[in-house]
């Protein structure tokens, strides 16, 4: 099967890139700073999230398809080197033009981002194909571990040198990494693979679906909803933490530890939920994650104190978990040769909950109120992706054998 510091390589080392460019995803951090740098309104700036969640699902898509054509390492390069490209230029913007933080950040880096996240997945995934779920969330851990390593770096970069020299230094450090730990991240041998497959002859029977292919399956459009409507209780509820901590009876200092828990409860679901998914079944641990989302959600209708603390924690390991078990679920149904395009357009989905229910969570939260329908939308969702879940019948389309 090869050495084993050869098969634990590539996986340390797509880990450590993930954790690079999963900073991508604490632009709140840095938006308030540069709201004041650029004299910049809460709604223009915000819309540099949306649109970095539309580049990301489009590099994962395209990245995903280079990929699957050239392997991992090329998009490795190129997605790391577009994301400290997008963060460097981000650095040189002048403050009568912040529109451009929408191209460079939000576009260039989110672009970037998308395609390192789904080749260095499909890397660990081809190096441990009996084992896909570990593979999947040691990676994706480390994706979302970045918010809690880097939120107190950013935080310190932002008030010691400012907007500019902040985006310059990360990008810099950044560009640095990846390009050494980049070279690691490549495909196993041909034989490496041979061997896998006469261990689990199960591997060599299964169909090789193009994206063309699983575009015309109804498991696809299955596994896109079930994740479509397992995230919206995050989507909702996380923007609104700092305001209904406030309703909720939290001091400042214990909304801040708030933020903090839902960074670690997330990285902790992307590693475990994976990992159960190995032995409990993928489909057993979506209903797992559903029944987590679904009662959170409903106790946090009129949850006070330290336990609207945990209840957030359970909403954002079970939206970490979901990150981990979904490209593992959409290797198993559709095979891992071209994993990484088709768990792209797996990922739409992530890309319409994020921009669809935060704008639901404004209307039914006006002026950062919260109503009845803020915890009833996320739980209808919750119950309606249990029923679709329900549909994904686990093996019937691993089993169907190459045409």
């Amino acid at each position: 099967m090869g050495k084993k510091q050869n098969k634990a390589l590539p996986l340390v080392a797509g880990a450590v890139i993930q954790l690079c460019i999963g900073i991508i995803y604490i632009w709140s951090i840095f938006q308030p700073s540069v709201m004041e740098y650029y004299s910049w309104s809460a709604a223009d700036a915000s819309v540099t999230f949306s649109i970095m969640l539309a580049t990301f699902v489009l590099g994962i898509v395209l990245g995903g398809r280079i990929n699957d054509k050239k392997g991992p390492r090329p998009v490795v390069f190129l997605g790391g080197i577009l994301f400290c490209a997008g963060i460097f230029l981000s650095s040189l913007v002048p403050q009568d033009m912040p529109q451009l933080i929408w191209l460079f950040y939000g576009g260039i880096a989110g672009f970037g981002v998308g395609a390192a996240y789904t080749s260095t997945i499909s890397c660990a995934q081809k190096w441990f194909m009996d084992k896909k779920g570990f593979a999947t969330g040691v990676i994706v851990c480390t994706f979302g571990a970045s918010t809690v390593v880097f939120t107190p770096v950013a935080n310190t970069l932002l008030k010691s040198v400012g907007v500019s020299q902040t985006f310059l230094t990360l990008s810099l450090i950044f560009l640095a990494v990846i390009l050494i730990f980049g070279w690691f991240v490549k495909n196993p041998s041909k034989e490496y693979m041979d061997r896998f497959e006469t261990r689990l002859p199960d591997l060599s029977a299964q169909k090789q679906y193009t994206p063309g292919e699983v575009l015309k399956t109804k498991y696809y459009y299955f596994i896109f909803l079930s994740m479509l409507l397992l995230t919206p209780a995050y989507f909702i509820i996380n923007p609104l933490l700092k305001s209904l901590g406030e309703l909720r009876s939290l001091t400042e200092a214990a909304a801040l530890a708030g933020v903090m828990a839902t960074g670690m409860a997330s990285a902790a679901g992307r590693l475990l939920a994976p990992w159960l998914s190995d032995r409990l079944g993928r489909r057993n641990v979506l209903f797992l994650l559903y029944g987590i989302t679904l009662v959170s959600i409903l106790l946090l209708t009129f949850a006070q104190s330290y336990f609207f603390i945990v209840l957030i924690a359970l909403v954002s390991f079970a939206f970490g978990g979901s990150a981990g078990v979904y490209p593992a679920v959409t290797a198993d149904y559709f095979g891992i040769k071209n994993n990484g395009v088709n768990y792209g357009l797996v990922m739409i989905a992530f890309a319409v909950s994020g921009l669809l229910f935060p704008a639901i969570a404004k209307v039914v939260t006006p002026g950062g109120i919260p109503t009845a329908w803020t915890f009833l939308v996320p739980a209808i969702a919750a119950v309606a992706g249990i029923l679709i879940t329900v549909a994904l019948k686990k093996d019937k389309a691993k089993k169907e054998s190459i045409s």
